[in-house]
This record gives structure tokens, sequence and C-alpha cells, in this order.
């Protein structure tokens, strides 16, 4: 008698500390899409108020020391500089997940890694599907509906009350993570200009003295944040987009201690996490949103402008249709294609589901938005309305599908907070 082939299960829960682990990330991002939200508000109220004046004044006033080509204004700071430090955690959270965490298992990394992948290829070729008949400049704009914003998507989850299971939301943080190490490689490839190769090798001067000092597991801030900024001030210099040092110097930072006696329990990366994810997700990211989601939208008119514009209306459908077929479509073939097999706690309309809520591009949509057009033109302008109208589509449809799902929910998150054994681990992932 034949043996009946082996099939993997995708979306099975992760170990319960790794599960720990994301829900502390979770809850810290949730609250800072909160202050995201309300940055956005208060960016768009003041830019359409009578006081516009003073929002776009402060958006461009400069500060820096010119003969280190450093004086910049406010929004460019917020840019380049605040996040940086959200790049250097998305740096950080990739590593961990290559090295310990859902994608150093091929078989558990496939399915998020293809997603994301998807997530990105589908909505740049409907961009530039709706532009290839306009002017070569709009295609610029390719890469602006690729990214998937995290803290936005777990800020519309917490608005709907939804409770997603917990393979769920480690799908959805681990696609993420894998969305921005896309972002950042197309930001380092495609948009930047002007390289300095000699800027660029003396920043591996301080980015390799950095890496020294943290494989030596030395921590402390007086050391560290000088050389971090001596790469961060060299790879700007060098033509190539400052976010860049933040992966760069995340790379370098060791996941585990070494083991040796008296050494703290938590790893380097995990120090840094702990003592910079409330100050990303808390500052760095709402004041970078502030400044960088104010447009005056000029009324009805001035919106059915925007929305007529080819590089807004092919925002809007590649990331309303496509982050939603390119998510959900990937993920239905290397499933099937692997003869896998869904966990019992997820059908395929819960991806449907989050595969929508994947369309909420924002933060690192708004900096490629800049990239590709500049600040203050009328493309940047109408990208803009575009990622938001979208952003708002993607969470309206997620919110309906997945609101939907509640009940079924709530049933599987009450199974995993069981501890009929009392070992302090549910019993659910004593399984696992």
């Amino acid at each position: 008698m034949a043996k009946q082939p082996l099939t993997t299960t995708v979306f099975s829960r992760s170990s319960y500390p790794e599960y720990r682990r994301i829900l502390s990330i979770l809850r810290t991002e949730t609250v800072g899409g909160a202050l995201l939200l309300a940055a956005t508000v208060i960016a768009l109220i003041w830019a359409n108020s009578p006081a516009a004046e003073g929002y776009f004044a402060l958006r461009d006033l400069k500060i820096g020391y010119e003969p280190w080509h450093l004086q910049l204004s406010l929004g460019h700071w917020a840019s380049d500089g605040l996040l940086a430090v959200f790049f250097f955690l998305a740096g950080l959270e990739l590593k961990r997940e290559f090295v310990a965490g859902e994608l150093r298992k091929p078989a558990r990394a496939v399915v998020p890694v293809a997603a994301a992948v998807g997530g990105v290829l589908v909505p740049a070729l409907i961009y530039v599907l709706f532009n290839l008949g306009s002017a070569s400049e709009t295609l610029k704009g390719w890469a602006i509906p690729t990214a998937t914003d995290i803290a936005f998507a777990l800020a519309v989850l917490a608005v709907i009350n939804t409770h997603l299971p917990a393979a769920l939301r480690t799908f959805l943080l681990t696609l993420a993570v894998v969305d921005d190490l896309i972002a950042i490689g197309i930001i380092a490839f495609f948009y930047s200009t002007g390289i300095q190769p000699l800027m660029l090798l003396a920043a591996l001067v301080p980015l390799a003295l950095f890496t020294f000092l943290v494989q030596k597991r030395i921590r402390s801030w007086y050391f560290l944040l000088p050389l971090a900024l001596a790469t961060w001030g060299l790879v700007h210099a060098s033509g190539i987009h400052a976010t860049v040092a933040g992966v760069l110097l995340g790379f370098a930072v060791p996941v585990f201690n070494s083991g040796r006696k008296g050494e703290p329990a938590e790893g380097l990366a995990e120090h840094f996490e702990h003592r910079l994810r409330p100050f990303s997700a808390g500052f760095a990211v709402p004041v970078f949103a502030f400044f960088s989601a104010g447009v005056a939208l000029g009324g009805l008119d001035g919106m059915q402008a925007a929305l007529s514009d080819p590089v807004a209306v092919g925002i809007v459908a590649a990331l309303v249709l496509g982050k939603a077929i390119g998510v959900f479509g990937t993920t239905f073939l290397v499933t099937k294609t692997t003869r896998a097999s869904l966990d019992s706690s997820i059908a395929w309309i819960d991806l449907f589901g989050l595969a929508l809520l994947a369309g909420i591009g924002f933060t690192v949509s708004l900096l490629i938005g800049e990239l590709s057009f500049g600040t203050g033109s009328a493309h940047n302008d109408h990208a803009k309305v575009a990622i938001l109208a979208g952003s708002l589509i993607a969470a309206l449809l997620a919110a309906v599908v997945l609101r939907a799902r509640n009940r079924h929910y709530r049933l599987v998150q009450v199974e995993e907070q069981r501890d009929d054994d009392g070992d302090g681990v549910p019993d659910v992932f004593s399984r696992t």
C-alpha cells in the first residue's frame, strides 16, 4: 500500500515564548498606530486650515550644520533622521526572525516571504499599468504602493476590536518585516542619486567599529551612539538614503548573548529593541507622519484633480487590489503547490482579510513618494492623497471581512488562553 505524502501545516502556532514576544511588539505598535493616526489627522487639519502657512513654514524650517551638508528642513530631518531609528528596529527584527524567529525554518518562512514578494510585485505592476500612457516622470512612483504599515494596520485592528489568532498576528508581523527589507533594498538601489564612493567607504569605518563593539556585547551608549551617528552622517553624505544606515546598524547587532557567566539574560538585540521601540513607535514615526502627511487638499476641486492624476489612480488601485491579489494569491499558490494545509483555526477568508489589511501603506509609502517626486511637487501631493485614500479603503474592506469572523476569533483566543494543567503555559502551546 502506497504511503500518503506528508503535508505541511502552515499558519500553525509558534512557541509560547515567541508568541509572548510578538504580542509585546504588537502592543507597542498598536499604541504607536494610534499616535500615528492622531499625527496624521492633526497635520491634515492644520495644512487645510487658515493657518496652513504656519504648518508648511514649520515643515520647511531648516536647521543644522551646513559645512557637513546637514542643514536640513524639519521634514527632511524627520524622514532621514527619525526614520533611521524605525529602520534600525526593522533591521533588528529581521535579523532576529532569520536567526531565532519564524524565518529560521524554511518550511515556515516560505509562505510569509513569498506573500511579501507578491505583495510588492503585483502592486508595482498595477501602478505601472495605470501610468504607461502618462509622462515618464510618473513611472518614478512605481514603488510607492509596495509597503505595508504595520502600526497603521494594528491601529485598525484595535479600532474594530478584532481578536486575530496568534498565527495570523505572527504572519502579519513577519510579512511587514520582510516588506520593510524589500523597501529598504528598493530605496538603496533605485532612489539613491549622486553616489559618493569615498563617503560610502568612509562610512564602513564607524560601522565596522560599531559591529566590533556590539559583537563584544558592549552596550554603553557613549561608545555606540557616536559611531551610529557617524555611520548615519557618512551614509547620508554618500548619496544613499540615510535610513539604509539604520538597517545596516541593526544587522550588526547579535541576537543571542555569548553564554558567558554573569552576562545579562537578554541578548543585545532584545536590549536595544526594548529601549528604542517605544521611542520609534511613540515619537519618531508619528513625527515623520506629522511632517509628511500634511497636504493642502484644495477642497472638492483639489480632491478631484488629485484623484484624476494617473499617479493617484495607480496608487489607490495598487494598494486596494494589488496588495490583496499579491499577498493572498501568492499565499494560495505556494500553499497549494507545496501540498500544505492551513491550521485548523484558520480559514482562507481570514487570509483574504489579512491581505486586504496589507493594503494599508503609509510610513514607507510617504517616504518613497517624497523620494520619487520631491517634497511639495504636485505629483507628491497627489500621491499623499492617494496613499491616504487607498489605505482608508483597504482598512474599511479589511474591517468588514475580519469583523465578520470576530466570533470565531474570540473562540480561538479563549482556546489560546486555557491552562488546565496550571503550568503557566496555555495548553495549545504545550502541544506544539
